[in-house]
């Protein structure tokens, strides 16, 4: 379920950055791949550490995920 859940989530933001040009797709699919990765991440780091998860935790890996997609999406801006 979690994986259909990531390709839908991929393959409608890569449609959304299309509009936007022929880089468009890629970047966004490297965006919501990077953001997910770095998501995961952290939250498997807290899990161990922590063991188990909290709203704080939930919240920074939000947070997390946001920032990593910032970060790609501003690689080869136009």
């Amino acid at each position: 379920r979690a994986l259909l859940a990531a390709a839908v989530t991929v393959a409608l933001c890569a449609a959304a950055g299309a509009l936007l040009g022929p880089y468009g797709a890629p970047r966004h699919a490297l965006a919501v791949l990077g953001a997910l990765a770095a998501a995961e991440l952290l939250l498997r780091h807290c899990v161990r550490r922590f063991g188990g998860v909290t709203g704080d935790v939930f919240g920074g890996v939000e947070e997390t995920a946001a920032t990593a997609a910032l970060v790609v999406l501003t690689f080869g801006g136009v």
